[in-house]
């Protein structure tokens, strides 16, 4: 059975002039891309299949990512229904100079494991095993009561 640190994903993406909004800073709708594109590999790692997005449990823009900044976003599954995946997810603005790091973006999503059909499929259970996973796992638990 997977544990969740076997779902931990950390990508990166520059922010490009084609990827800012009129503020010169990453567009809404391209942070929302990425973290859904990494959110579904975490829920793939788990479920040994595809997975889709069936719902964002919440999304919280906190600060801007400017361009010529990187984009970092962070996911793992914490939690499991029959054919569904919760993944948490954070993006952080990143100087690329410094490494710099502050946390801009928050939020929840479920995803539904899939067959060749396209129809709902089983997920295997996820393990919490060691320190961090404990710690991964509580804290997105924590974070989607208090939404």
């Amino acid at each position: 059975m997977p544990s969740v640190s076997d779902t931990y994903i950390e990508n990166r993406e520059r922010v490009q002039p084609d990827d800012a909004n009129n503020y010169g800073s990453a567009h809404g709708g391209n942070v929302v891309k990425w973290m859904d594109e990494v959110g579904a590999l975490s829920a793939m790692r788990l479920a040994g299949t595809t997975c889709v997005t069936a719902r964002i449990d919440s999304l919280s823009f906190e600060r801007p990512i400017p361009q010529g900044d990187t984009c970092v976003v962070e996911s793992y599954a914490y939690a499991t229904g029959r054919t569904s995946v919760r993944v948490r997810l954070r993006a952080f603005r990143e100087s690329p100079r410094t490494g710099e790091r502050e946390q801009t973006t928050d939020s929840y999503f479920v995803f539904v494991a899939v067959d060749d059909e396209m129809l709902p499929t089983e997920v295997p259970e996820l393990t919490v095993e060691g320190e961090r996973c404990r710690a991964l796992r509580d804290e997105a638990l924590a974070g989607e009561e208090s939404n």
